[in-house]
């Protein structure tokens, strides 16, 4: 009997998670549902175009050969989802990331020397990485501001080479991909290249191996942009080292703009040649702090704006407050707030951010007591703090009572006899207000409203 495509799509599921952790197949693959296969296409439904581009830069391999197992050798993969952000209604069909013209004809992309420098070729710039998402502060304001002066004016060698540095994940590799796609919009006929330096050796071992070190620095003299990403990964290699310093020497000679990154200044680059350091030197040097508050903050507003994330300004300005070592890690923390947020069909606050943000990094917890609670309550209420104890039924009265138990459970962490004595109720009444809140919370918007500003006053630390 000929199976379903629901029945295909659950084998393709099974390949998938008997090759990947359980952990990792909940986050990504449990949220995915099949929406249609016809004329040899498999529509996939994702939650976000977040989950699009997670899917295809980790999984993309995996899933492609389970698709192509089960559904077909020639099998096209789109995917389909909900375009928040401008409109509920849209829906969003993307296509696979497919091989580029230069795989489908055989030529070899990881080794671009190889090729004649009269064929274009791909600049390995990433598209993404633009000044237009670059979120800037004070923090790197003056690279941001040389960057842009660079890619803006490819005649303007004031800041070559350009030396950018600066600790893991605080933005040198966007930064040098905008500059580099800068200079391809003004200039489309430049050859720009973006290379790491771990690919920039495995080139160099691979060339020697075949006796084609000639050809190797060939290509590279050739380039007009050479953006080298994280040059202390070349410490000790000291024929790579030497190589590249001819390169560097014969590109700076004829007026070619090299851009260099590190995670160390030049002077600490220590197992590198003098005369290398001191080329390096030649230009503009320039650092890269870790992001301040302000940039923090941008940097998750623009991510929920990008995704059609509905999280409130509270929340980002906790994720903000907590999360200070690097843009990478903030960027994580919103993918598995996203993943959380997916698996368990729930809104991204406070809770859940605190929650996914412990897994991470250290949160110093305030210590929350009954007179922080009733205090916040009250201010909230517009009440004076005593008519929380008195026998009043006035209706804001009451609310703000039943608030500050409620809020003393959650919070403080105290028993219901102890809340009860606090405010001379008993056990049942105290019980009875925590469970009206609870199912309260479940539909009207105004108390989720009341109960976040709250929480607010004392849930930051």
């Amino acid at each position: 009997m000929e199976k379903t495509p629901l029945q295909l799509w659950d084998a393709c599921l099974k390949i998938i998670s008997d090759n990947i952790p359980s952990e990792q197949f909940d986050a990504w693959f449990r949220p995915v549902t099949l929406k249609s296969y016809v004329d040899g296409k498999v529509t996939l439904t994702v939650p976000t175009s977040f989950f699009v581009e997670y899917i295809e830069e980790r999984f993309s391999k995996l899933l492609g050969a389970a698709i192509k197992r089960v559904f077909g050798a020639d099998t096209k993969l789109f995917y389909h989802y909900n375009q928040v952000q401008n409109e509920p209604t849209t829906a969003v069909d993307i296509r696979s990331a497919a091989p580029s013209a230069a795989s489908k004809k055989g030529l070899p992309s990881a080794n671009p020397f190889n090729t004649p420098v009269q064929v274009p070729f791909d600049s390995q710039l990433n598209p993404r990485y633009t000044f237009d998402n670059y979120c800037g502060s004070e923090s790197n304001k003056i690279a941001l501001s040389i960057g842009k002066a660079i890619g803006e004016d490819p005649d303007n060698k004031t800041f070559n080479p350009l030396f950018i540095f600066g600790p893991s994940g605080v933005g040198k590799t966007h930064l040098m991909h905008a500059i580099g796609l800068s200079l391809k919009e003004h200039r489309p006929q430049l050859r720009v290249l973006y290379i790491s330096s771990r690919l920039f050796e495995s080139q160099f071992t691979v060339a020697s191996r075949n006796g084609r070190i000639n050809d190797f620095i060939h290509f590279y003299q050739s380039i007009d942009v050479l953006i080298i990403d994280d040059i202390q990964d070349l410490i000790d290699k000291e024929k790579t080292q030497n190589t590249f310093f001819h390169i560097f020497s014969h590109l700076h000679l004829n007026n070619k703009q090299i851009i260099i990154s590190s995670d160390c200044s030049p002077s600490m680059l220590k197992g590198m040649p003098e005369r290398l350091l001191t080329r390096m030197k030649w230009g503009m040097t320039v650092e890269l702090e870790r992001p301040d508050m302000n940039l923090r903050r941008n940097v998750l507003t623009r991510i929920a704006e990008q995704e059609g994330l509905p999280v409130s300004d509270d929340v980002l300005e906790f994720i903000a407050t907590n999360v200070t070592g690097s843009i990478r890690e903030l960027e994580g923390i919103m993918v598995s707030l996203v993943a959380r947020a997916a698996i368990l069909n729930r809104q991204i606050d406070f809770d859940l951010a605190r929650t996914v943000i412990s897994n991470a990094v250290k949160i110093t917890k305030k210590q929350i007591n009954f007179e922080m609670v009733t205090q916040s309550v009250s201010a909230h209420y517009n009440i004076e703090p005593d008519a929380i104890f008195t026998k009043s039924r006035k209706r804001e009265v009451s609310d703000a009572r039943q608030m500050v138990m409620y809020m003393a459970k959650k919070h403080a962490k105290m028993a219901l006899t102890a809340i009860g004595t606090r405010l001379s109720r008993t056990h049942a009444t105290v019980l009875y207000a925590c469970k009206s809140i609870e199912d309260r919370l479940l539909h009207e918007k105004q108390l989720q409203d009341d109960v976040a500003a709250i929480e607010k006053d004392f849930m930051k630390g």
